[in-house]
């Protein structure tokens, strides 16, 4: 699987609404993950907020989107972030690396509930970045 690099968009609660306007745009299949789907809610009013949403079409286009936690900053600049997601591992470890040197790290690279390893942080010139390695999914308990 290559690695990947895709346009992310931040909403505060519109995310749902934003992905079906532009499936409705572009056509192509809308998947969607709640923060309630995997527990990962602060809020219980935040619950169904989208954590995670990918549009992908027959064009080949890929755009995701999510809504931003109360708790998280969303400030202009802030509203748009590069998703890079593969399964090279030490590829994209040493992406994240690099590109935390001299940033911030808002979530460490670690193993998500989800399976995969996932990790966030802004670079250096206020650029967010999010990166995602796939794994396999966690076993239940």
């Amino acid at each position: 699987m290559p690695t990947i690099l895709n346009p992310y968009l931040n909403f505060r609660g519109q995310a749902r609404e934003a992905m079906d306007f532009y499936q409705s745009v572009f056509g192509g299949t809308v998947q969607r993950s709640t923060f309630a789907d995997f527990q990962m809610s602060e809020d219980p009013s935040e619950a169904d907020q989208i954590m995670h949403s990918q549009l992908t079409t027959d064009t080949g286009f890929t755009l995701m989107a999510a809504d931003v936690p109360a708790r998280m900053d969303l400030n202009e600049g802030s509203s748009i972030s590069i998703s890079l997601s593969g399964d090279d591992e030490a590829q994209l470890t040493g992406f994240y690396d690099r590109l935390v040197d001299g940033g911030t790290v808002i979530e460490p690279l670690a193993k998500a509930p989800w399976g995969d390893s996932f990790g966030m942080l802004v670079d250096r010139f206020g650029v967010q970045w999010l990166v995602n390695i796939a794994g396999s999914p966690a076993q239940p308990a």
